[in-house]
Parts: structure tokens; sequence; C-alpha cells
């Protein structure tokens, strides 16, 4: 799979290629902040297969949580672009970048413990209180 996205105002770009390790929705409280209140849609790629083509991000990590991910987003729009989890060797991409949201195919909801009366799991779809048992 190849994406190629980025943010709002056009100033950081990425491309991304590999084999999606993850496709799903979030409802973590987490995503929730950062996707305005919705569950946060996303594709985890292999992080040797991405790279920012314009544009270089600032990133932001909690200080007060023990193993915090880093967000990337653009300097000028602030769009959150990427989502970096320790010792995960991928980048997490918010749909909402792609050049083509139509790539997104959902395998699965997590964190739907977090989940709130107005967020939408497909009938069917496979969902997780936390994430999938390995």
């Amino acid at each position: 799979m190849k994406v190629e996205g980025g943010c709002y105002c056009g100033k950081v770009r990425y491309v991304a290629e590999g084999d999606p390790m993850m496709a799903a929705q979030c409802h973590c409280r987490e995503c929730q902040y950062i996707s305005g209140g919705a569950p946060n849609m996303f594709v985890a790629m292999p992080v040797d297969g991405f790279k920012y083509t314009a544009g270089q991000p600032k990133q932001f990590t909690r200080s007060d949580l023990e193993r915090a991910v880093t967000r990337e987003f653009c300097p000028e729009c602030g769009t959150h672009l990427v989502t970096k989890v320790p010792g995960l060797a991928a980048v997490v991409l918010k749909v909402g970048t792609f050049d083509d949201p139509g790539l997104f195919n959902p395998q699965m909801a997590i964190y739907t413990i977090d989940r709130q009366a107005f967020h939408h799991v497909p009938e069917g779809m496979p969902s997780f209180e936390r994430l999938p048992g390995r």
C-alpha cells in the first residue's frame, strides 16, 4: 500500500509505503481530544516506509505520562498527522490527512471502553475494550 498525504495548509507532506499493520477506529479518550470528539481513524504503517516529503512537523510528548506517545503536527495549521508509540516500529497515520481517504478500510474498533454514545461502530466490526489480544 502507498499512502500520500499532508496537512490542511499543505506545508507538511508525507508518503508511507508498506503493508498496513493495523487499520482501525480508536475510541480512547486521548484520541477524542485529538479528533474533536469523534473516534480517531488511523492506519499504522511500517516506520521504514515513511518519510516527510515537504516541511517538517512539530512534536509534542506529554511529560507526565509513562510511555507517552509523540504526536507530530503541522507547525503552521496544527493538523495532527502522525502518532509514534514508544517501542512500536510503526507510524500511526491519521486518515483525515490522506490525499485519498477512500483507501481506509477499518478492520476493528479499539478502546471502546471510552466510546461515547454518539460514536458509530459498524455492525459486525470486531471491537475491543482495549487492544486485541496478540
